[in-house]
């Protein structure tokens, strides 16, 4: 039975993509899906997006995760990287800034246009396209040109302190520099200026 399948494959709030449950009928398995949610025990995102129907802690109605969502449609596929976090979101993560994102904003290859917005349960995801396809090899790489092309725009801090904060960074994410300089180009010129006003620039020479 798919919800046996389900129950044993999936926690709270993880999103249930219909294109990744075994069986060979599509429409058998709409229909299944559909008898669940009528039936209370599961809940419809929408069309081919569904999570398992759960209680909070607190007694309320428990949502989906809107980080596994993201994770699962945009920055994985097949196990292998696909996109990545940007923005503001990004800045914040790493303690560039303590500006909470109002959305999300993410790089992915699924995305099919420059730009586009979409609401997850009344979260706004914003989907950009990424310069170049991204893989498990470049992820790091394109995620860490983004931020410098817009940390003049996001950072709080300067000086000693950023220079301390973007090593910091470097070293935990492990970047390697040989795939910056190979896409640099890609990005504005002001992606230099922020690398070499934060100390990196003798990585790129």
């Amino acid at each position: 039975m798919i919800y046996d399948y389900i129950i044993e494959n999936y926690e709270n709030g993880e999103p249930i993509f219909l294109s990744e449950l075994p069986g060979k009928s599509r429409d058998y398995l709409r229909q299944e899906m559909k008898k669940l949610v009528d039936e209370g025990k599961l809940e419809r995102l929408y069309n081919g997006v569904y999570f398992i129907s759960y209680m909070t802690i607190l007694g309320t109605k428990g949502k989906i995760s809107v980080e596994k969502y993201i994770e699962k449609k945009y920055l994985k596929t097949d196990g292998k990287a696909s996109g990545y976090i940007t923005g503001l979101q990004l800045a914040n993560k790493y303690g560039f800034t303590t500006q909470n994102p109002s959305y999300y904003e993410i790089c992915s290859n699924k995305a099919s246009t420059r730009q586009r917005k979409q609401e997850i349960d009344g979260n706004t995801v914003v989907i950009y396209k990424p310069v170049t396809n991204v893989t498990d090899e470049n992820m790091t790489a394109l995620q860490f040109l983004d931020l410098m092309s817009k940390l003049d725009k996001y950072s709080e801090i300067s000086g000693t302190e950023l220079i301390i904060k973007l090593k910091k960074y470097v070293n935990l994410v492990q970047l390697d520099f040989s795939m910056v300089k190979k896409y640099i180009p890609l990005y504005p010129d002001r992606v230099y200026r922020n690398i070499y006003e934060g100390g990196l620039i003798g990585e790129l020479v």
